[in-house]
């Protein structure tokens, strides 16, 4: 998935202009996955920091090649389809930002069920510009309860926050400054520390101080010049198990099937493993996610998948990282 989405927006974006930001574990395979990014575009975190330092980073790179960057901000778990969509949506926002240099632009995906996994944008007003794909942001909204998501659908103004954004680098640091001090601070300090000796060193010693908070919550909630487009895209985040059900479909008996099973009176489960010689039988399971590796198992309720974070803290908390 980060060859495609390299892929992706390879024609906008050369492999000189793409930066990857990752952790010490995965910057080897991310480099030997991207071979014709240059291995100094591959910023590796300290810690994880959340979407804000994180993004923040990079924009201290983007400035130091190209004082005018402008930025597009991609998940890399993402799948988007069709790719020529997807890179005209881009261009569109990147025209939003070149009339309106200091405005952020998000894409909100026009929300086929009422999910409860998904942030949501309350668009408002049309901007300006005589369209009628691009809107000034009114609220973003939590990952809502089944009742309040079903509202947001059948509202027709809420979209998806799928965590694509493009804006100029040198904007968003200027937000990160007047909201988040700290890590204006610390992106400052390590800005002055590119190119030198000491640049390695400033990385281990400011990052890990950052706040740890989304980009959402650190500038964009608090932001009145945050615009978003609607995308013409199709658009699913593969961070969630529901993701195999809208993606591989389901059988007869609503059951999605990555693994030898075997099931009686089994429906509406997400059964995967990544074990072939390991078989998975069920009785009585409905509405289940039973997911089997080689040294963990997971069996949850299909509709309360956002406990799943609950239980990665209690895994942590109790010492059983390693499983993770």
């Amino acid at each position: 998935m980060l060859q495609q989405t390299s892929a992706r927006n390879a024609p906008l974006i050369s492999p000189e202009q793409t930066w990857v930001v990752t952790n010490a574990v995965q910057a080897d395979a991310t480099a030997a996955q991207l071979p014709d990014v240059p291995r100094a575009n591959i910023l590796v975190e300290p810690c994880g920091r959340n979407t804000a330092p994180c993004i923040g980073l990079a924009a201290i790179h983007l400035l130091r090649q190209d004082p005018d960057a402008v930025m597009l901000v991609v998940p890399a778990d993402h799948v988007i389809r069709p790719t020529e969509t997807f890179q005209k949506a881009v261009q569109r926002a990147t025209d939003v930002v070149a009339n309106s240099p200091e405005t952020f632009v998000l894409f909100g995906v026009p929300p086929t069920f009422p999910s409860t996994g998904f942030g949501y944008i309350e668009r408002g007003g049309s901007l300006s510009d005589g369209t009628d794909d691009a809107y000034h942001v009114a609220s973003f909204r939590e990952k809502p309860d089944r009742e309040t998501a079903t509202g947001f659908l059948d509202a027709g103004c809420y979209y998806w926050n799928c965590g694509i954004f493009v804006w100029r680098a040198d904007a968003i640091l200027r937000a990160l400054e007047a909201q988040q001090p700290n890590i204006s601070r610390r992106l400052a300090t390590l800005r002055e520390s590119l190119g030198t000796p000491d640049e390695e060193a400033a990385l281990h010693r400011e990052f890990p101080q950052m706040t740890s908070i989304s980009i959402d919550h650190a500038v964009l909630e608090h932001a009145e010049n945050v615009a978003v487009l609607e995308a013409p895209f199709e658009w699913d985040d593969v961070g969630s198990w529901h993701a195999l059900e809208r993606l591989m479909g389901a059988d007869e008996n609503r059951n999605v099937i990555d693994a030898p099973h075997c099931g009686v009176d089994t429906t509406g489960c997400i059964i995967r493993s990544t074990e072939q010689e390991h078989l998975i039988g069920t009785i009585g399971m409905e509405d289940c996610v039973i997911v089997h590796t080689a040294d963990a198992t997971l069996v949850a309720r299909k509709d309360d998948e956002n406990a799943i974070k609950q239980l990665v803290a209690l895994i942590e908390e109790r010492g059983y990282d390693r499983f993770l």
